[in-house]
């Protein structure tokens, strides 16, 4: 593409930006969208990954035909694969008729499968299914059901990390890899950051009629500097609640007001490796999960997940020899040995520590949805997780009691 057409591609879906490998992943989706390859898109929470699969989908052959985003990670896993698949009437408690699945319902078209690393073991394969042969049934049905569907997924997790870990299929893996994007983070984007942060207080400030907010040289380093973890949406944020915040009505005598390093450095984090913003309000003390426990909470599980997945596959292996050793033995002598006759104390301490990780996890939890009045979906996003997530430890919770 010249640079007419990748200018003119990007102000048809809103996109703001000149770093190279933007540009790159945006080349790859208009040139693969003729064909029917399945699309991987990679890249971290924020960083608008759902722009591709709408590219690859209005530069396809389907372009006329129905295009359905699904985000994974929001279904409950008892529910979806009916979600998906659609299910007969009667097929499980509710289902009070028969209902079409997103797979239906796109057949011609394109579905986008977004936090596609979420999808449970057994909808993994019912998924691999579909895309070697276009097949599937619905949930409480023994009918093959036919579709055509143009499948691009989206996660922001490293898969080939969750196949080593047996989390996701090595075989859908690789089909879902035939084309892969990688939408680049917004730290690796340091020259569009600033012009990301003008489009987005331009538009609020045109919205609710206030002067357009500029920063000084000095801000401008150190809206740069900031990593970003939470990638373009976290800059909308900020820049929204900056507007609305520091900035006055329209006057006839200004629309534009400029904020020094010193006025701005109250809407970004201090320490440059923090996992979430810390946007100053007049509530920022007012109760509720505090952001130091909002911290706590996702470095936990994004720094020791890898531990916890690994120190559950040592139990289960231990747990598995202790019963065949019970098997081998007979009489008073049968005995399953004390995890002290296992374990070193360093392997100990690892599982208290992740013990007291899920004890913290559970506490914020609870005051996150207490706060919510139970509704998942606000919880989640206040903690940074999916709502799939919060599911999943509802039901760890309710069995452990």
């Amino acid at each position: 593409m010249d640079t007419q057409e990748l200018q003119r591609l990007k102000n048809k879906f809103d996109i703001i930006g000149n770093d190279a490998a933007l540009n790159n992943a945006l080349e790859i989706a208009v040139a693969v969208a003729p064909t029917d390859l399945t699309v991987l898109v990679s890249g971290e929470s924020g960083v608008g990954k759902e722009n591709i699969p709408q590219i690859i989908h209005q530069f396809s052959r389907r372009k006329n035909a129905k295009y359905l985003a699904v985000n994974c990670g929001a279904i409950p896993e008892g529910t979806i694969n009916a979600e998906l698949f659609g299910h007969e009437k009667g097929s499980f408690t509710g289902a009070i008729g028969e209902r079409k699945g997103y797979f239906e319902e796109a057949n011609g078209g394109t579905l986008f499968l977004d936090e596609i690393g979420e999808l449970p073991k057994e909808t993994q394969a019912m998924l691999l299914r579909v895309l070697q042969s276009g097949e599937y049934l619905k949930v409480g049905s023994s009918r093959v059901e036919k579709t055509d569907v143009r499948i691009v997924a989206a996660t922001n997790v490293n898969l080939y990390h969750a196949v080593q870990q047996g989390r996701f299929r090595e075989d859908l893996y690789y089909r879902l890899n035939a084309a892969r994007i990688v939408m680049p983070s917004l730290r690796e984007r340091k020259e569009d950051i600033y012009l990301l942060f003008r489009k987005f207080t331009s538009d609020f400030a045109q919205k609710y009629g206030l002067r357009k907010v500029s920063l000084s040289l000095d801000a401008i380093s150190m809206l740069k500097n900031y990593r970003w973890p939470g990638n373009v949406r976290q800059l909308k944020n900020v820049a929204e609640t900056v507007t609305a915040l520091e900035s006055r009505p329209v006057s006839s005598e200004s629309d534009r007001i400029e904020l020094d390093a010193r006025t701005f450095a109250k809407y970004i984090p201090d320490e440059k490796d923090t996992l979430l913003p810390q946007i100053a309000s007049p509530s920022s003390q007012s109760g509720g999960i505090s952001d130091d426990d909002k911290r706590m909470v996702v470095k936990a599980l994004l720094d020791l997940k890898n531990e916890v997945d690994s120190l559950q596959r040592r139990v289960e292996e231990l747990e598995g020899g202790a019963t065949k050793q019970l098997s081998a033995q007979t009489g008073d002598s049968a005995r399953i040995d004390t995890p002290s006759a296992s374990y070193d104390d360093a392997e100990w301490q690892e599982q208290a520590e992740d013990l007291s990780i899920k004890k913290t996890t559970g506490d914020l939890l609870d005051k996150a949805l207490e706060k919510h009045g139970g509704n998942v979906k606000e919880a989640a996003q206040e903690l940074g997780i999916s709502e799939r997530t919060v599911y999943r430890r509802l039901a760890e919770k309710k069995k452990s009691k």
